[in-house]
């Protein structure tokens, strides 16, 4: 197993649960060179390419807990908030293969920008001057595109959410959804 190959096809997922897990952007992109650190070091460790993406995402739920720990030192953790850490990447994993379809379900103007800055994870600076276009422009469509991403998802399915906003169940509403 080569980690760069496993690496260029996971880390887009792996930056989007960071990111919606740390508030701090610039602490989300250290982290996930941690997470690339460590997955390079223990690589030997993984025993099946099968269970390659589960392994990736239990290091980078390590590095986030690591860091809320230091960033938290001397404070005191409420113990949901450790719990629904460790909930989230199934179903992250679940819904990920969900994810290019719906893109695909889109019009090609829409799904440009979710591919080139939420997939590919160029920032939307970067996009806005590649593509000419100003920068609250590209911000209003992206969040436009996001909008109706989001709408295709609770089209198919029902979800549940925990305390802090963030999904942590779903359940199809029927088996017309077969993007999953």
């Amino acid at each position: 197993m080569n980690i760069e190959s496993i690496w260029d096809e996971y880390r887009a997922d792996i930056k989007a649960f960071l990111y919606s897990r740390v508030s701090n952007a610039d602490d989300a992109d250290d982290l996930l060179q941690d997470v690339w650190i460590k997955a390079s070091k223990k690589i030997h460790t993984l025993q099946s390419e099968k269970s390659i993406k589960p392994w990736l995402f239990q290091i980078t739920n390590r590095v986030i807990i690591d860091y809320y720990r230091h960033k938290n030192k001397g404070q005191q953790l409420h113990p949901n908030d450790l719990v629904a850490h460790n909930d989230v990447p199934d179903i992250i994993q679940l819904l990920t293969p969900c994810l290019e379809p719906f893109i695909r379900d889109l019009p090609e103007d829409v799904a440009e920008p979710l591919r080139v800055v939420d997939i590919q994870g160029q920032s939307q600076k970067d996009y806005a001057r590649d593509m000419n276009t100003n920068y609250s422009t590209v911000k209003s469509r992206i969040q436009k595109s996001r909008r109706q991403l989001r709408q295709l998802f609770e089209d198919c399915c029902e979800f549940s959410f925990d305390h802090d906003g963030h999904v942590s169940d779903f359940e199809p509403k029927s088996n017309n959804c077969a993007k999953c």
